[in-house]
């Protein structure tokens, strides 16, 4: 018999987990459009009743972000400059209405290469914070994400929180996305980048491209080749002559892999130029 609950507290749903196997209901906004019409099969853990998972605080050494903020939350919260580029990630998300109801960590476990959400967290350097009604660990988002749908989560887990480490919640951070048009669409690639800059030069830099490959992947030589430079607009030429081997982009209806590795770089540039020439960096319709 397929069962159904709706857990009030946060125990109660690890208990739950951990006696059986279920599909976790969060905003819903992936869930039903993968349902369609077909019958249910699974047990379905429906947490929209947990509250604690909800919102958005600072600790001394972190920043918590619980399992179901909205990425409306994200753009509503005041945040430090690094989060800028996860506020602009936030409002690509589907519609207004999608954002309204879609959470942070479903867009993770849902385990897309286009997740909108993943490279702006990578740059953040995000944790995952996994549950059981017998553990908790915490694992880099790198290392929760192992494929296209596929993660880390064990069959009596659930993620309860994003962790931000106050060390990586330092500089001015950036996002941009391209698709076949404006609004509501599929990346063919995007870019996050999060630049500390002292003294008029970069001390440190983060940068993460995701929908050119399985999983999203910060880009460590370009990081490196980014580093002890002038903060001026030069940098995004350093970018476009910088090594990139961690991208392997697949060929689709929405661009060949060719196509997707030149607009990767492209689009770090762009995005690298925002942060030091606020007119630079956008993407044309």
């Amino acid at each position: 018999m397929i069962r159904y609950a709706k857990p009030t507290n946060v125990d109660e749903a690890l208990g739950l987990l951990g006696e059986d196997r279920w599909r976790i209901l969060a905003g819903g906004t992936d869930f039903y459009p993968a349902q369609g019409v077909k019958p249910f099969r699974d047990n379905i853990l429906d947490i929209n009743g947990l509250a604690a998972l909800r919102g958005i605080a600072e600790t001394d050494e972190h920043w918590h972000i619980g399992a179901r903020t909205t990425w409306t939350d994200i753009v509503r919260q005041p945040l430090p400059a690094a989060f800028d580029a996860l506020k602009a990630a936030a409002r690509e998300v589907g519609s207004v209405q999608i954002q309204n109801v879609a959470s942070v960590a479903g867009n993770l476990c849902n385990a897309s290469p286009a997740a909108d959400g993943v490279p702006a967290l990578l740059v953040l350097d995000a944790e995952v914070e996994l549950r059981s009604a017998q553990t908790t660990r915490h694992l880099p988002l790198g290392e929760f994400i192992l494929g296209n749908r596929r993660t880390a989560l064990q069959p009596d887990e659930m993620v309860t929180a994003i962790r931000v480490p106050k060390r990586a919640a330092t500089g001015v951070s950036s996002f941009v996305k391209l698709g076949a048009r404006r609004y509501l669409v599929i990346s063919i690639a995007m870019a996050a980048v999060r630049l500390v800059i002292e003294d008029g030069a970069v001390a440190d830099a983060a940068i993460a491209v995701g929908a050119c490959s399985a999983v999203a992947r910060r880009l460590a030589g370009v990081e490196a080749a980014l580093r002890g430079l002038p903060a001026s607009a030069e940098l995004g030429d350093a970018v476009l002559s910088a090594p990139i081997e961690e991208l392997a982009p697949i060929a689709d209806v929405r661009g060949s892999a060719e196509y997707r590795l030149d607009a990767a770089r492209e689009i770090v540039a762009r995005a690298v130029r925002a942060i030091v020439d606020p007119n630079e960096g956008k993407v044309a319709a």
